[in-house]
């Protein structure tokens, strides 16, 4: 065998992040408080910037005298990235555990999928590299149970980190991952059928009462939630619009750019240049952040149209795919849009993401809310009770593609026994 060595030339695209995009970026995360508050620093700081009339004094906007600097205490974002100096980590697993922190929210929750982290850090870090760090790093981190992905986690991961004996954690870990019942004195029976005695069951279910299912709220700053957007109904049709009161509106000093430019071609000052193209980039990332915000804002609620016809159930499959194909970004560019936005609705202010409900079924978009109600329908309509699998059955035969556990877990959300119990 011979060992041939050639030149191979290959074009290759690579998208690479200059600080210009990295701000872009995190400025689509901020939540209408924040980028307002950002705008005030940036306007006092720049004198090429300025505000293009008072907002100050229209009705409903913030006092002149408001202090955008309260907050009751540290943040718990920033309490978890002040945590990773504790762990031995390098820079690249600094970076990959920056961005599953970025995808906590207040409770404590991890509230972005796997395979999203992995687009967001544009496929840089494996899931396998996401798990480990969220395992090995974040979860490690206090307030205990953070990072969490259910409540069912929470509490293992808070039981696991306290001085108990093995034989209780064990014990709780049997009660808490239970599927085949969902009656807890019928656990207990089995328990104390294989041996255990009541008194170690009644400890192992009073530690999993002290666990803290939303532990991040200890670390929660004053928020003061301002939506974005609104959405209205206007001759007989909805229709969703960004909410310009108590927004900066905000343009650069033509005049004075002009005149500092004249003298800079004399005297170079690069710190005053830097002032001139900041000012540029943030009048051009507001606009366009905001526009984006309205887009993803009009295609969700154009979806869920139902929902605002007071007919929940009706809730359509939406996910950050589909709505990046229709606005024509990036998946990840959605996922940090939709994060701290909110929607002013006939039915109150609610989390923009709250609109979005991931489908249930592989081949036909179903609702969790909506699989619920078709197995109810199923149960009521039963003459004699139906196991999950025969559920899954019937339901298949209508093209819904479920597997008998799905039905078992959305069987338990609507708190309806098995069939055993029935």
């Amino acid at each position: 065998m011979s060992i041939l060595l050639s030149k191979n030339l290959k074009q290759k695209q690579n998208v690479t992040l200059t600080p210009s995009l990295k701000k872009s970026i995190d400025l689509l995360q901020l939540s209408r408080f924040e980028l307002i508050k950002k705008i005030e620093r940036v306007i006092d700081e720049n004198p090429f910037l300025q505000k293009e009339k008072d907002t100050s004094e229209i009705e409903g906007s913030y006092n002149q005298d408001f202090d955008f600097d309260c907050e009751s205490r540290v943040t718990l974002h920033e309490n978890l990235i002040k945590q990773l100096v504790d762990f031995d980590l390098n820079k690249k697993q600094i970076e990959l555990s920056t961005i599953i922190i970025g995808c906590i929210d207040e409770n404590g929750m991890l509230v972005d999928e796997i395979d999203e982290i992995e687009e967001l850090s544009n496929h840089i870090f494996n899931r396998n590299e996401i798990e480990e760090m969220l395992k090995n790093v974040i979860q490690k981190m206090s307030p205990c149970g953070v990072g969490y992905r259910n409540h069912k986690e929470c509490i293992e991961i808070q039981i696991n980190s306290r001085d108990i004996s093995n034989k209780i954690k064990s014990l709780a870990m049997k009660i808490l991952f239970n599927e085949s019942l969902d009656d807890l004195s019928s656990i207990k029976e089995i328990l104390i059928n294989q041996g255990e005695s009541q008194r170690s069951i009644n400890e192992a279910i009073s530690e999993i009462k002290k666990c803290d299912l939303s532990p991040g709220l200890n670390f929660e700053k004053i928020k003061f939630i301002e939506p974005d957007l609104r959405i209205s109904l206007k001759e007989k049709a909805y229709q969703v619009d960004f909410i310009q009161e108590s927004f900066p509106l905000i343009k650069t000093d033509d005049e004075l750019i002009n005149q500092v430019k004249k003298e800079l071609k004399n005297n170079k000052n690069t710190e005053l240049l830097e002032k001139i193209n900041e000012a540029k980039w943030l009048m051009t990332s507001v606009k366009k952040r905001n526009d984006t915000v309205k887009k993803v804002g009009e295609y969700v609620c154009s979806r869920q149209i139902s929902f605002f016809d007071n007919n929940p159930l009706k809730i359509n499959a939406l996910n950050n795919k589909e709505i990046a194909n229709e606005i024509g970004v990036h998946p990840s560019t959605v996922s940090r849009i939709l994060r701290y936005k909110y929607i002013e609705t006939p039915k109150g202010v609610i989390p923009l993401k709250s609109l979005l409900v991931s489908s249930v079924s592989r081949i036909r978009d179903i609702s969790d809310l909506q699989l619920m109600k078709l197995i109810e329908d199923v149960i009521h309509s039963e003459k004699k009770p139906k196991s999950d699998k025969k559920i899954a059955i019937e339901l298949n035969k209508k093209g819904y593609g479920l597997a008998r556990r799905t039905i078992s877990k959305y069987r338990k959300k609507s708190n309806i026994p098995s069939s055993r119990n029935r």
